[in-house]
């Protein structure tokens, strides 16, 4: 009884320890191995340098509250745009805390009483880590950030096309604005400014 005991239990083991050796070892070196082979930017975090300092990811957005920048989507991650807290309000449609919430930060960034306010800078994403606006949101920041800077807002019009991504292949997804690559192309203009005024 106890021959036919281990006689079935040996190949339980056997695969056991096979494939926990295969798929937990081998396979995840594997494709970390082909990830810094052929994607090294993106299997790193897509992580965005000034120099060799890293300043942050393309893919997880950060909160910017300057008037010269170009402010993101609200999160409701952790403290905001926590990446260990990823997370969204959890608020329904036909939630009083989400309608009043919306109204004060519409009335908050209205310019205008008529101006309709782009709905991604008042509303939170899913993940509360979106790095990316809607153009419509980045055009509509333009005319506080010149003004923050003392810029021409043509000139910022231009900066936001530039750095507005269509949708991939043609037709999955909308245009964007990474608003981290926005606000550091602001950055670099404007040392390039300072410089030819010395």
């Amino acid at each position: 009884m106890f021959k036919d005991f281990t006689t079935a239990v040996r190949p339980a083991l056997v695969f056991t320890v096979l494939f926990a050796v295969l798929l937990g070892l081998a396979y995840p070196a594997a494709l970390t191995g082909f990830g810094q082979i052929l994607f090294p930017k993106q299997a790193n975090g897509s992580l965005l340098r000034d120099g060799e300092r890293v300043i942050g990811s393309e893919l997880i957005g950060q909160g910017f509250a300057s008037p010269s920048y170009f402010h993101g989507r609200l999160s409701a991650a952790g403290q905001g745009y926590d990446a260990a807290a990823s997370a969204g309000s959890n608020l329904g449609p036909t939630s009083q805390v989400l309608a009043d919430r919306v109204k004060a930060d519409t009335a908050a960034i209205k310019t205008s009483p008529g101006a309709i306010v782009p709905p991604d800078l008042v509303t939170t994403s899913a993940s509360g880590l979106d790095p990316h606006i809607t153009p419509e949101a980045a055009y509509f920041q333009a005319a506080r950030v010149a003004q923050a800077r003392q810029v021409n807002v043509t000139e910022l019009r231009r900066l936001i096309a530039d750095h507005t991504d269509g949708a991939m292949l043609g037709f999955i997804g909308e245009p964007r604005v990474n608003v981290l690559e926005l606000n550091l192309a602001l950055d670099r203009k404007a040392a390039a400014r300072a410089n030819t005024k010395q």
